[in-house]
């Protein structure tokens, strides 16, 4: 059982040490409210001086794995080999060093939605020349670090960075490409990670025998009238745009889903485009992209009703392309847009079980959160986990899902992207207005690790 942490969201040192900037360092110096109090991650939970501290509360928890991001602006400020940190490199051999002596397994993603701002500048992610640079950075990565690290995850949900950061523009670098953006970003996202784990494979792979995947963020839906034909259909779809888009390709045969593909050149041609807004793999592309997952990373958090929506008018977008409306249930209780529903990670595992093969699944996160000022004795809080740990024992004793890896979202208390510091995932508090940001355990840390120490639940199913 783990737990995890991401670069931009904890580490702080923003410009420490020759680390580079990053597109969330530009989209929240930019303030224009888009993030909540125009909060920053320049200092965040301090992680880049107080790792040690980090240490001590993976220490008291227990955990046998802990799940981390690179930097790549630390490592390789312009985002290029052409200069290398080195005191970036040193940071990150100190945790992984003191993971390994500590008797926990590093998990590691390559990226975690903090682009260098120099290749943001050349276009960043919808631009193809990026594929290049990530498998780069990548090899750079593999060669330093592969010694020791043995679980990689080459990109963090894709899937969630395509359509928030460059089809909303919702996430940094928030510039808006509606209807067009989102498919572009994650035709070069995939073909990026494929680039990187068939480096890995014929590079890496025989010395190093470690495994490479990506995490992909995925709710769980169901029917708003389960016995309505179109709200089914609309369903299948929307699991289809959300999480077989990446899954499919990746994991079975190096294409898209039918469906998706569609739904998006029938749109296209409504709206008057000359060819699909979605771009198309070539022959050569997809035995590229075919298999190149070693085990299938996962992030769940909650679930919603899903409604057909016919998009009668043509118009742009992603929700128009798939032709829903989303929402909670009323009877779901909720934190922001965290509705607590437990038994979807137990659907949703076995979907992927029963669609992919049964692939071997880490979920990389899974959390809740509290609103600010949190509660120390968070016991609403650690039933909600509680009750997702039992839904997973089900998983794996009736239906027989191969889950190897837990993952809680998160350690600290962090930057929570747009909801800046509002929103708090931590098993243990921080102190955002102490300067020595001290970490303190919510009562959840403490039955956490009552149960790595048990293994398992006091109370099984």
């Amino acid at each position: 059982m783990a737990g995890g942490q991401a670069s931009e969201k904890q580490t702080g040192g923003w410009a420490a040490d020759g680390r580079g900037p990053c597109v969330w360092d530009t989209f929240t110096h930019q303030g224009g409210d888009r993030v909540f109090q125009n909060q920053t991650g320049d200092v965040a939970c301090g992680s880049y001086t107080l790792w040690e501290e980090d240490l001590k509360c993976i220490k008291q928890l227990g955990l046998t794995h802990y799940r981390f991001s690179l930097s790549w602006s630390r490592l390789l400020p312009d985002g290029t080999t052409g200069f290398i940190n080195q005191k970036g490199i040193d940071y990150y051999n100190k945790i992984i060093d003191d993971l390994l002596t500590s008797g926990v397994t590093p998990i590691v993603a390559l990226y975690h939605f903090d682009l260098p701002q120099a290749l943001e500048d050349q276009g960043g992610w919808l631009s193809e020349a990026i594929i290049e640079a990530f498998d780069k950075y990548a090899q750079f990565c593999f060669r330093t670090f592969g010694d020791r690290v043995k679980k990689w995850i080459t990109i963090n949900e894709p899937n969630i960075l395509a359509l928030l950061a460059y089809d909303m523009g919702i996430f940094a670098p928030g510039v808006p490409h509606i209807g067009t953006g989102g498919y572009q970003a994650a035709h070069n996202l995939i073909k990026a990670h494929a680039r990187s784990w068939h480096s890995y494979d014929s590079l890496f792979r025989k010395e190093q025998k470690g495994m490479v995947s990506l995490s992909l963020f995925c709710c769980w839906l169901e029917p708003a009238d389960p016995n309505a034909v179109p709200d089914q259909e609309a369903v299948k779809r929307a699991i289809s745009f959300q999480l077989d888009f990446f899954a499919k390709p990746i994991f079975i045969d190096g294409d898209y889903p039918q469906i998706v593909k569609s739904q998006i050149a029938s749109m296209s041609k409504k709206q008057g485009y000359p060819s699909s807004r979605l771009p198309e793999f070539t022959e050569e592309e997809k035995k590229m992209i075919k298999g190149t997952a070693d085990f299938f990373a996962l992030h769940y958090y909650t679930s919603r009703l899903v409604e057909y929506h016919e998009n009668k008018k043509g118009e742009l977008g992603f929700l128009q392309d798939v032709e829903i409306k989303f929402f909670p249930s009323p009877t779901w209780q909720g934190v922001g847009w965290i509705y607590v529903v437990p038994w979807g990670i137990c659907k949703l595992l076995k979907y992927i079980k029963d669609t992919y093969n049964n692939p071997v699944i880490y979920i990389t996160e899974n959390g809740f959160p509290q609103c600010d000022p949190p509660s120390f004795d968070d016991t609403q809080r650690w039933e909600y986990f509680r009750q997702t740990l039992q839904e997973l024992l089900k998983a794996i004793h009736i239906d027989k899902v191969n889950l190897q890896v837990y993952c809680v979202w998160s350690l600290l208390d962090n930057f929570e992207w747009n909801n800046g510091y509002s929103r708090r995932f931590g098993l243990f508090h921080v102190d955002f207005e102490d300067p020595a940001r001290p970490r303190i355990p919510y009562r959840s840390a403490k039955e956490y690790a009552k149960i790595i120490r048990n293994n398992g639940l006091e109370e099984p199913l």
